[in-house]
């Protein structure tokens, strides 16, 4: 329980769901998920790249992963992952937040209870409710932690 974690440490960074945090006290916080499809392919190649993304309305999914591309597998197969933008509901993946007016709203109200919290530190894109990428979430979580450190 949350009592019980914190009284274990001077700080803690949460990297979940602010609302969530917070019981829902204002109310849920809206997102966008995702569904993968994989499909395993008798061939050595299917793209010839990790990611490529897909932007026409008439295609279905985001963007295809061909995983052995990350590391420069040499496998006579191959195995692919198909994304699809999906609708979310409590209990899935959170994966992109829905920043309209009244989401934005709602996030603020949070954010002045986790400004009170002085042994909580609340990071990445679950309690700052943004999406980041990779590269902007590993700057996010650097800088915080000179923020904390002084340095």
């Amino acid at each position: 329980d949350r009592e019980g974690f914190i009284s274990m440490a001077g700080k803690i960074v949460y990297t979940g769901a602010l609302d969530e945090y917070y019981g829902y006290r204002f109310g849920e916080l809206e997102y966008r998920s995702l569904r993968f499809e994989h499909e395993h392919l008798d061939i050595s190649n299917y793209q010839g790249n990790a990611v490529i993304n897909y932007t026409e309305a008439e295609v279905p999914f985001t963007r295809i992963i061909e995983h052995k591309h990350f590391e420069f597998g040499t496998q006579p197969t191959t195995i692919i992952t198909r994304e699809y933008p999906s609708a979310w509901a409590k209990g899935m993946e959170p994966y992109y937040p829905v920043n309209d007016e009244a989401n934005n709203k709602r996030f603020k109200q949070y954010q002045v209870l986790a400004a009170e919290e002085k042994n909580m530190i609340f990071g990445g894109r679950l309690a700052e409710y943004i999406y980041y990428d990779m590269h902007q979430v590993i700057g996010s979580a650097l800088a915080r932690a000179r923020k904390e450190f002084n340095l």
